[in-house]
């Protein structure tokens, strides 16, 4: 019959166990990063991540309201077109879309020049939407010239989140803010 192990080696071998279930994820973790491997590939947003600090004013968005809300930005550098007026529309079904957390959020378009009739449209269907000039050389500067226009998502210090193209659709977009506003403490 074999011979059981001494308490005192029993014991040092738990605490070997111990400091290894404790310690040994952190240690994993860092050399996941460090040397990036079993990085998972996939995202869960669909549009363009801003991740380098800008905010509105180096986009160029001239007479910004301070708020504390989310932003469904729209930007036009040039005309106000078909492709920014259907964005425009997408900005205010995605923030009718959000229901009961539609007050933490608001919709605006910055351009530079939006055509009369569209003008008086937008002052008779979207009273809500908030409007701003935009400096063109400061937006392309910004933007690296992207041309035409786009749609942001904007947190509530003014900060660029999110950049969408024309052509995606608003259920992306809807996805993507929901998710913000369920992780977000602010706005």
């Amino acid at each position: 019959m074999p011979e059981a192990a001494p308490p005192r080696r029993r014991g040092r071998i738990q605490l070997l166990l111990i400091l290894m279930v404790v310690i040994g994820p952190m240690l994993l973790a860092t050399a996941m990063y460090k040397f990036s491997f079993w990085v998972p590939e996939g995202r869960s947003y669909h549009g363009t991540l801003i991740g380098n600090g800008q905010t509105l004013a180096d986009l160029g968005v001239q007479g910004e309201a301070a708020g504390d809300t989310w932003r469904l930005l729209v930007t036009a550098p040039a005309n106000c077109e078909a492709d920014c007026q259907e964005l425009v529309y997408m900005a205010r079904q995605i923030h009718i879309g959000l229901g009961r957390d539609a007050s933490r959020a608001t919709h605006a378009l910055a351009a530079n020049a939006i055509p009369a009739d569209y003008d008086e449209q937008l002052r008779r269907d979207y009273p809500r939407l908030e409007r701003h000039g935009l400096d063109a050389a400061a937006y392309g500067k910004a933007t690296e010239d992207l041309g035409g226009a786009r749609l942001w998502i904007v947190d509530p210090h003014g900060n660029l989140v999110l950049r969408y193209d024309g052509g995606i659709k608003g259920k992306q977009i809807l996805n993507d803010l929901r998710h913000l506003l369920k992780l977000s403490n602010i706005g």
